[in-house]
């Protein structure tokens, strides 16, 4: 009897845990793991896999879920984020987070609109992620507001009366974040000049050039991560004098770190400052140094990036989401999400119910500490 009791533990433990009846359910992660965007997706993921690892189950409907992560890089591309999509709705996810990059995450729409799954937009800031549709949801402010905020800082703060702005062609994010700035430095008395680069561009003197002969006070480039620290580079090589402006793209360590030592002066806006929540930022540091794939991930040191935060509080609103719903049907959670809050470390989320763009009326504005390889915390500005 012996022999037979340890056999069938045996096999019992070969047997996968979903087989014994283990709940689990499934969300998605539409990220860029690869591509122009992959560095600052692999931060916004890691916000998410933190969470997971601090909150790995949840309740639903009266039972006890173990929450599955699934994966699907979207390339940086909006040519590759229809299959990356098609992926997660194979997969059989209840709720989309992501993604990192507005133009993937416009690509990607049509086909979890198709499948009736929800998406919750992390860092997305384009208007044209949410509009005209009831499935794609976003925990962050908008570039109308962004580039408002970031105009009038410009302008009111940094004196600037002419601003240079540069922008990826054919990239919704940038072009649309650029066109957002125009529209309200001008309102505010401003000129601005703006030119756009082909993808895959790596020499920018030119346009660092055009900019000084034009006399700019800023120079505005709401790029990726990958451009803008080469746009650094070159410009600390060039000793410019104007003021180099970045939304939150520019949020990253990559960025501090092409900067120190330099003379040049880098504002960006964001949504979240180190320091908000002790409590967050010392659990997720140590989360970050007790793994080395984490670190890697996140640039090679510990510094909290701002989409790391929103990441956090993203696959949070999910899981509220999903309690709201009592149920892991994509529809259902769909649903629940317009009367969804959560009290995150970036601030209360909820939704607006038009568009389901979050409520938001405040960003963080912060400059590098070139002396000190680090960020410093400049102010809270509305409109």
């Amino acid at each position: 009897m012996k022999k037979f009791v340890a056999i069938l533990l045996a096999v019992l433990m070969l047997i996968p845990t979903f087989a014994l009846g283990e709940n689990v359910v499934k969300i998605g992660v539409f990220e860029p793991a690869s591509g122009d965007s992959g560095a600052g997706g692999k931060q916004e993921m890691l916000g998410m896999q933190y969470a997971n690892a601090i909150c790995p189950t949840v309740e639903i409907g009266g039972e006890t879920y173990k929450v599955e992560l699934v994966y699907a890089d979207n390339g940086s591309s909006a040519d590759k984020a229809p299959s990356a999509a098609q992926q997660l709705v194979s997969a059989g996810v209840s709720v989309v987070l992501g993604s990192y990059g507005s133009g993937v995450s416009i690509a990607a729409s049509p086909i979890f609109a198709q499948a009736g799954i929800p998406a919750i937009g992390v860092t997305c800031t384009n208007p044209q992620v949410t509009a005209g549709n009831t499935h794609y949801f976003r925990i962050c402010f908008l570039d109308p507001f962004q580039g408002t905020v970031l105009a009038n800082y410009a302008f009111k703060e940094l004196g600037a009366t002419t601003a240079y702005c540069l922008a990826e062609l054919g990239n919704d994010y940038d072009v649309g974040l650029v066109h957002y700035f125009k529209e309200a430095f001008t309102a505010l008395g401003g000129m601005v000049i703006d030119e756009t680069f082909p993808n895959g561009t790596s020499d920018f003197t030119s346009y660092l050039t055009n900019a000084s002969m034009m006399e700019a006070g800023v120079f505005f480039c709401p790029v990726s991560i990958a451009y803008a620290t080469q746009i650094v580079n070159q410009a600390a090589a060039m000793n410019v004098n104007y003021a180099i402006l970045g939304s939150d793209t520019l949020d990253s360590n990559k960025v501090v770190e092409a900067a120190t030592g330099t003379n040049l002066n880098i504002c960006v806006s964001t949504f979240y400052q180190e320091g908000g929540n002790p409590e967050f930022d010392s659990g997720f540091k140590a989360w970050m140094n007790a793994d080395a794939e984490a670190l890697t991930n996140n640039g090679g040191n510990d510094m909290i990036a701002a989409v790391s935060v929103m990441g956090y509080d993203a696959y949070f609103t999910a899981l509220e989401a999903l309690k709201n719903a009592g149920s892991t049907d994509p529809k259902a959670v769909n649903e629940a999400l317009w009367n969804t809050t959560y009290e995150g470390v970036s601030g209360a989320i909820a939704f607006e119910n038009v568009n389901g763009d979050a409520i938001r009326d405040t960003a963080y504005i912060k400059s590098v500490d070139t002396a000190n390889n680090a960020w410093n915390f400049v102010a809270v500005q509305g409109v």
